[in-house]
């Protein structure tokens, strides 16, 4: 009898030592996500940048900074936009060099998410005024730009992602048509 009761005391003990065994095991799966502030999003970041219009696609590596409500390209990347504009490749190829660094600066407003590990960022883009220099006349060009979805800092990788538009250009006041939009997409962007 002293036997059973011992043996149903240690099988009680091994099955609740392999339960809290099983659960400390799916604990270790959970990925803890660093949490983040605000001013985290801020800094010098150099971004993969994937352009797409139409069936064309480029990529390439940008820099841009951020400062409190404001992200600050110091060379926004116009040459899609020239290309529509100007349908000569020589003639826009030599535009855009004429035309050189063209800064542009997209304002934000960011929230912290309840759990505190990524920021979500709420932009509002402005136009872009150009001057496209073709044949010794400057044509005055706005691109309308925009935001359709909204960007993230995120603290498991400390990466800023985010998608800005060209979604509309008119030239000397003249809505160019047929122009097919541009999407600016960062999937990763880290700081410096």
């Amino acid at each position: 009898m002293k036997n059973l009761i011992v043996l149903k005391v240690i099988t009680t003990v091994l099955v609740i030592a392999v339960i809290f065994s099983l659960f400390s095991c799916m604990n270790e799966d959970r990925i803890e996500v660093p949490p983040v502030k605000l001013e985290d999003v801020n800094g010098n970041y150099k971004g993969r940048l994937i352009t797409v219009q139409g069936e064309l696609k480029a990529e390439k590596i940008v820099d841009f900074k951020i400062k409190k409500d404001t992200l600050t390209f110091p060379e926004f990347p116009i040459k899609e936009i020239v290309n529509a504009v100007v349908k000569d490749p020589i003639k826009a190829q030599n535009a855009i060099t004429a035309m050189g660094k063209v800064k542009y600066n997209l304002k934000y407003t960011s929230v912290l998410n309840a759990e505190k590990n990524w920021v979500e960022l709420t932009f509002t883009p402005k136009e872009l005024e150009l001057q496209i220099p073709v044949d010794g006349v400057n044509k005055k060009t706005v691109v309308t730009l925009v935001t359709k979805q909204k960007g993230y800092f995120v603290g498991l990788d400390r990466a800023l992602r985010f998608v800005l538009a060209a979604e509309k250009i008119t030239v000397d006041g003249t809505v160019l048509n047929p122009f097919e939009a541009v999407y600016y997409n960062f999937p990763y962007c880290i700081k410096n």
